[in-house]
């Protein structure tokens, strides 16, 4: 609401510049005043006062000079403005304010989509933290070559992608094993990872040297 009232107003103002320009109350080659003394003239922005300045000098009734303000160019220029736009006034401002709105829609449906696509990241974020990584177990034969060897000497997450996490040993269960922890035959190694890191495993221990 207030982007299509600004659009309202600069366009009005402009129309007042310029019709002040045409009667010479603003003579040409004379400077408008600042845009902070405008502001406070007509009640508005600064900014308000700038689009106004700018739709002006487009038609080559002002010239804005960048920290000196703007000039008076053109009463003749003034007053084919004010025949051209001065009557199509109100169709200038609903074609400013369709503009406007479509570009707040656009911005709106841009933030709306970035939210979304947050919230879904965000969920499917949450939902992955909230489930437990599947384990598997996978049991050492007792005829495994694998036997005495430790875990670091086989490079077992190398060689499977799985991680052990637990190794079950009859009644005793060893947790976080570290690469020094020997495999016993019959113990049951306790590990995460995918199936193929699974099948992997059961391949490295039953393989025969």
């Amino acid at each position: 609401m207030r982007q299509t009232v600004m659009s309202a107003q600069y366009l009005q103002i402009a129309l007042d510049i310029a019709a002040r320009i045409a009667n010479g109350e603003l003579a040409e080659g004379t400077r408008i005043y600042g845009r902070s003394v405008m502001s406070s003239e007509y009640n508005v922005s600064p900014e308000t006062i700038r689009r106004a300045l700018r739709l002006l000098a487009d038609m080559k009734v002002v010239e804005v000079k960048p920290q000196s303000g703007a000039m008076v160019l053109s009463a003749d220029n003034a007053r084919r403005y004010m025949e051209n736009f001065g009557e199509s006034a109100d169709t200038q401002v609903l074609q400013a304010e369709v503009k406007e709105l479509v570009g707040e829609y656009e911005t709106l449906n841009r933030r709306l989509l970035d939210a979304v696509s947050a919230l879904v990241r965000g969920r499917e974020t949450f939902l992955a933290a909230s489930e437990p990584f599947p384990n598997y177990e996978v049991a050492v034969p007792k005829d495994s070559p694998l036997i005495g060897k430790s875990i670091g000497a086989l490079k077992f997450w190398q060689s499977t992608g799985g991680t052990i996490v637990a190794i079950r040993r009859g009644q005793k269960v060893i947790l976080s094993p570290g690469p020094y922890a020997e495999l016993y035959g019959g113990d049951v190694i306790v590990l995460v990872g995918s199936s193929e890191a699974v099948k992997a495993a059961q391949h490295l221990i039953s393989a025969k040297e």
